[in-house]
């Protein structure tokens, strides 16, 4: 399942995509982990973020599908979580953008749990 997600647009740029959407509606401690140096990773890029509220969540959501989308004509290969809105995933293959609120993100812990990755922080204006 290594397919590219555009001919046209590499999964870095996708990320960068993804965290433009994310700091649009004020998401919080914006991560990027870059796994493509990690062995077994499932994508090439995780970009985390939290939110303060359901409606906060959902509008992070909504901004970085309409921000890949303008960009790029395209739509998450998957997205799961838009019900309980604790965690929602937008899976666009080689980029997989995690929403989550605060205590869900700490209680996953996926920046320790993919320890090996290169992790960058995002410093919010």
């Amino acid at each position: 399942m290594n397919q590219k997600v555009s001919k046209d647009v590499n999964s870095e740029v996708l990320s960068e995509w993804v965290v433009d959407g994310m700091l649009d509606k004020k998401a919080i401690d914006v991560v990027v982990m870059d796994l493509r140096d990690v062995k077994h990773a499932i994508a090439d890029y995780f970009v985390i973020c939290s939110g303060n509220s359901d409606t906060q969540i959902d509008a992070i959501s909504d901004s970085v599908e309409e921000q890949i989308h303008k960009n790029s004509k395209q739509n998450p290969w998957k997205r799961e979580g838009q019900q309980n809105k604790e965690w929602i995933l937008l899976d666009y293959v080689d980029v997989v953008a995690h929403i989550f609120n605060k205590e869900k993100r700490t209680f996953y812990g996926l920046e320790e749990l993919w320890g090996d990755a290169k992790i960058t922080r995002v410093e919010e204006n």
